[in-house]
């Protein structure tokens, strides 16, 4: 149970919003069992904004909707999660009515979703961070009533224990005071001035916005890439400046009327970028599906091409763009022609070494000499509606016994003099259900026993791993029986070639052949990055009971002279879009082989040498 406001967080981060119950409301800690009815009372969105404000003003806090409370001793706890419908909450309704009624804005809100399933299971949770020193947030009076809200009127509300409470008439007259007594009481001169440095002045067109107007810090910076980007279209500004995750936006019409406005997007140490409303509501849409961030937290904003030094622009008719400084890390909005299929976000390739969290699985109760092994994670967006229909087991049953994965094993039983049979592929017993599905192709070796297996699998999310996962693999179970079954005498390793095509083909087969089980990939969407991860192991303990080397089984000459050291594994994961041609792939799979050999010891290796 959290007991602070950083732990709260990281508990509704994991997608674990049933820790927080038993938790007591606090000054940090606000729960609704029901989202503000925004668009039916209008006593509602004062609310809302009043109890922002209140833990803004308070320190920072969070409000976690979607859990219902009790009260206990005087103090309300949170009973029990009753979860929010995925309609019944417009974030972007959210952020803009805390821009327009909290007075100044506050920073940093995060809103997002956290737990699993739609409905029952997940809630929304609204994060104030703490704000900068010195800052008073204050709203409009309430009125209860629809209508605009009064200009001339102020209420301070704040965070008293587990309650939202307003500061009476003598309180906030006590406040000015203080400010007078502090600063001596100002002259009218004065006094115009410092409500101009707290509330910027209204543009020229007498009310109307200006460039940079309601973040004075980035006011400049905005000016001058106004002036600069007048002559691609920025017209006047259509709203004050706001904060969006690891952004700072403004937005303006175009120039001539008749034109779709533009965003103009800041973001640090890049230069200014002014993206067409239609292609940043993509960019916006393709981090929305991240869960539990905002989505340029998420996807990172637009980056101008290598180079450009000025402020950029991203026209109504772009077709592709790059983003980064995310969580997701750097990517590609690209769009169809004439937008057919709508516009999808991709990363672009990287290296790591991080394991995924399905690095090991379907190896219970197996010990092969050697494993090379493919694992592909995809978090699809709405995975968990995903279903393996019997028509799809049957076209890929069919697909099997001809695709790459049996193609590699048919290239090491010819490459050692064996023409073995046409490879026959069988269900797993304990790999198959209504949400997993799980294949292997076995040569026996002679006297019984397998000496060569292939295996591909395929599993959609659990309650532990939210994303479909998808695993090809070839497995040398005993160097005796493969050595009597293909003749090859002592000498039992692979060529680093045939480790290569090995892993090629188990990588495609995990990319590409086995997504189909669930239909057309090409009509889902990232809710993360997509990864594969590319692994030798070898698992079977020699006779001293430590397992053996890989350079035993793997000739790694080609990867140079390196310090081998006993290891029995090497991975390394590729971060890119599973789908790509296969020259593609062979290309980007050295590039990661190199990557690997490298961070393990292998100083001298190179694409050259493969």
């Amino acid at each position: 149970m959290p007991t602070d406001l950083m732990s709260a967080l990281a508990v509704l981060d994991c997608h674990e919003p049933g820790s927080l119950l038993e938790s007591r409301e606090t000054r940090w800690l606000d729960a609704k069992a029901a989202p503000y009815r925004l668009g039916e009372d209008p006593r509602a969105a004062e609310e809302l904004a009043g109890d922002v404000a209140a833990l803004a003003n308070g320190g920072g806090g969070v409000i976690v909707i979607g859990i219902a409370t009790r009260t206990d001793n005087d103090e309300v706890v949170l009973d029990r999660v009753v979860g929010v419908g995925p309609e019944a909450m417009d974030f972007d309704q959210v952020r803009e009515l805390l821009r327009a009624r909290i007075t100044p804005a506050p920073r940093g809100v995060r809103i997002g979703w956290s737990g699993s399933g739609d409905g029952g299971g997940r809630v929304v949770f609204i994060h104030v961070p703490e704000q900068a020193p010195g800052t008073l947030f204050v709203v409009a009076a309430p009125t209860g009533r629809p209508g605009a809200q009064r200009a001339d009127t102020v209420a301070v509300p704040v965070r008293d224990g587990d309650g939202t409470h307003w500061l009476a008439r003598t309180q906030i007259q006590a406040l000015l005071s203080a400010g007078v007594r502090a600063c001596g009481a100002p002259t009218d001169q004065a006094l115009a001035a410092l409500a101009g440095q707290a509330v910027p002045e209204a543009g020229p067109g007498g009310g109307e916005p200006r460039a940079g107007q309601g973040l004075w810090e980035h006011e400049r910076e905005m000016r001058e890439a106004h002036k600069d980007l007048a002559v691609a279209g920025l017209g006047q500004p259509a709203g004050p400046v706001r904060a969006h995750g690891p952004a700072v936006l403004q937005d303006f019409h175009h120039a001539r009327g008749d034109e779709p406005g533009w965003v103009l997007c800041l973001a640090a140490g890049r230069p200014p970028v002014a993206v067409a409303a239609p292609v940043w509501q993509a960019v916006l849409d393709a981090g929305r599906l991240a869960p539990g961030q905002e989505p340029l937290t998420a996807v990172g904003c637009p980056v101008p091409p290598e180079g450009a030094a000025g402020p950029w622009v991203i026209g109504a008719d772009a077709r592709s763009l790059d983003l980064a400084g995310g969580t997701w890390g750097a990517g590609r909005l690209t769009c169809a022609e004439r937008g057919v299929g709508g516009w999808r976000w991709e990363p672009l390739p990287r290296f790591g070494l991080h394991p995924s969290r399905s690095a090991e699985d379907w190896t219970d109760g197996q010990q092969p000499a050697l494993r090379l092994r493919a694992v592909v994670t995809l978090p699809w967006a709405g995975a968990d509606t995903l279903e393996i229909t019997r028509p799809r087991r049957v076209q890929l049953e069919r697909q099997l016994p001809y695709g790459v994965l049996a193609g590699a094993v048919t290239m090491l039983s010819r490459r050692r003099g064996a023409e073995p049979r046409t490879a026959v592929w069988e269900r797993t017993p304990s790999g198959n259900s209504a949400r997993c599905a799980g294949y292997t192709c076995t040569i026996p070796a002679p006297g019984g026993g397998p000496a060569l297996r292939a295996a591909a699998m395929l599993a959609l999310p659990t309650t532990t791993n939210p994303a479909v996962v998808a695993c090809a693999e070839v497995l040398v179970e005993d160097p005796a029986a493969w050595a009597r079954t293909f003749g090859t005498g002592p000498n039992t390793r692979l060529d680093f070639d045939e480790v290569q095509t090995v892993l090629l083909d188990a990588w495609e087969t995990a990319a590409e052949l086995l997504p189909g089980l669930v239909g057309d990939p090409g009509r889902l969407r990232w809710a993360a990055p997509p990864t594969t991860e590319l692994r030798m192991t070898c698992e079977r303990p020699a006779d001293s009971g430590a397992l053996p080397a890989l350079g035993t089984l793997v000739d790694l000459a080609p990867l140079g002279v390196g310090y081998d050291g006993g290891r029995s594994c090497m991975a390394v994961t590729v971060t890119a879009s599973p789908a790509m041609g296969r020259r593609e792939r062979r290309s980007l799979m050295r590039q990661a082989l190199v990557r690997m050999a490298l961070e393990f010891g292998y100083v001298d290796a190179g694409v050259g040498l493969l």
